[in-house]
């Protein structure tokens, strides 16, 4: 006879408590205190505690052999380098993003690059999977094999029958057993699902993706501690309103997580991005003002992007800061610099700031591009040629940033001469008086 033991659990940190409190000891965190109902079987007869030492017996380090595994490549160079180099097999990676980011539709053109995968989806029929795989132009392959379902027990199985060589479950949230007494969704599903996934991958050597929602904050939706279950843990991020998608490790237990995947989600699915300067950057048939270039980091990988600024009289008493793709409370802070240590009149104009491609951009080296633009578009002469790599602070001094020669490097390599940079200039006032002669 089962007996069934309350405790609450935090959704942030996992932290475990047999009363409510409304907030967390642990994380600080408020109201994530989550009821969890934890089902315990009398225990039954198992194996002799003799034999179950011999296969606990701790060996030495000496005495331990591993073989290193090869790994199982996507057929995306961009997911395989924020893996590390592919799919480890038997280990478990959760994919995690906003809803209709493109999450399933990058692991069915995943399942269909690789061979002998299961496709379970808790969400779609067999035949709504089949109908995307045909909206990416795919209608025959023996040995991709789809399974819906919601029962946990059943897709492992399922899993443990068919043995494939990698199974996909899209997605946890949706998922059920019967042995727990609660709803799809909540803590005790999540985490019974995650433990016998974990388990089934382990001890057959297969590889798992499982899919998971986020909440409104960006979180991974469900307990916390699914994330540190996992061995990868990777996050598909963009704007829906734009096709640019970016592939980030918040996670990897095999490598690391530095590495960023860029993609383009389109009508025949997710397209790799192997040159990101084709997205980020505009094509100007003319010289035009307000356009300023940047490096930005990401991870380890350089990128180069377009930041453009309008500026304009304005008719309100308080004049509007508009930014896309860029902090707002920063451009309010460069434009108080500017108006500070240069003496541009922006009290009276209305600046609107936005970065090209549909990326999100926190890189402190962009405020020299920034303020760049600004100037640009103010004196209506033109920069598009210009590459701002620069932190600018208070003081209207100009910081060196993180991997600076790097950046450098990969302009240079682009073909641009007209750096600037802390290693060149040293305030804001100086580069201005030197690209507006």
């Amino acid at each position: 006879m089962k007996k069934a033991s309350i405790s609450f659990i935090c959704q942030e940190c996992g932290y475990d408590t047999p009363q409510w409190m409304g907030k967390c000891p642990e994380c600080g965190a408020w109201n994530s205190l989550r009821e969890f109902k934890d089902q315990r079987s009398q225990p039954k007869a198992g194996r002799p505690l003799a034999e179950k030492l011999k296969t606990a017996k701790p060996k030495s380090l000496s005495e331990i052999t591993s073989d290193e595994k090869n790994r199982i490549s996507t057929g995306f160079s961009e997911m395989d380098g924020v893996l590390g180099g592919g799919i480890v097999p038997g280990s478990v990676t959760l994919l995690a993003g906003d809803p209709g980011i493109g999450k399933s539709t990058l692991l069915l053109q995943l399942a269909i690059n690789l061979s002998n995968v299961l496709y379970i989806s808790a969400e779609e029929s067999e035949e709504q999977v089949k109908m995307r795989a045909s909206r990416l132009l795919v209608t025959n392959k023996n040995d991709l094999l789809l399974l819906s379902t919601t029962d946990t027990d059943t897709i492992i199985e399922i899993i443990e029958k068919q043995k494939p060589s990698l199974a996909i479950i899209d997605s946890i949230q949706t998922i059920e057993s019967a042995n727990i007494d609660a709803l799809s969704g909540a803590v005790s599903q999540v985490r019974y699902a995650a433990q016998t996934l974990i388990k089934v991958a382990k001890m057959n050597n297969i590889s798992v993706i499982i899919v998971g929602h986020v909440t409104k904050e960006g979180m991974v939706a469900g307990p916390m501690v699914l994330s540190h279950m996992v061995d990868t843990l990777l996050f598909l991020e963009g704007e829906k309103t734009t096709q640019t998608r970016l592939l980030r490790s918040l996670k990897n237990r095999f490598g690391s997580i530095d590495e960023v995947g860029v993609f383009t989600l389109a009508e025949n699915g997710m397209q790799e991005v192997r040159n990101p300067e084709q997205i980020f950057l505009t094509k100007h048939k003319d010289q035009t003002s307000g356009s300023v270039l940047s490096i930005i980091l990401e991870g380890t990988r350089t990128f180069l992007i377009e930041l453009q600024a309008l500026v304009v009289f304005s008719k309100l008493p308080i004049p509007r800061r508009v930014a896309s793709g860029f902090d707002a409370r920063r451009l309010e802070l460069l434009l108080a610099i500017l108006q500070k240590h240069a003496r541009l009149p922006l009290d009276t104009m209305d600046v609107f700031v936005n970065v090209a491609g549909g990326i999100k951009v926190v890189d402190p080296a962009v405020d020299i591009a920034l303020c760049l633009a600004v100037f640009s578009s103010l004196k209506n002469i033109s920069l598009s040629h210009a590459v701002g790599i620069s932190e600018v602070g208070l003081l209207g001094e100009l910081r060196r940033v993180s991997m600076l020669e790097k950046r450098i490097k990969e302009a240079q390599k682009l073909g641009f001469k007209q750096i600037i940079s802390a290693k060149k200039y040293n305030t804001i006032e100086e580069v201005l008086k030197s690209v507006g002669k």
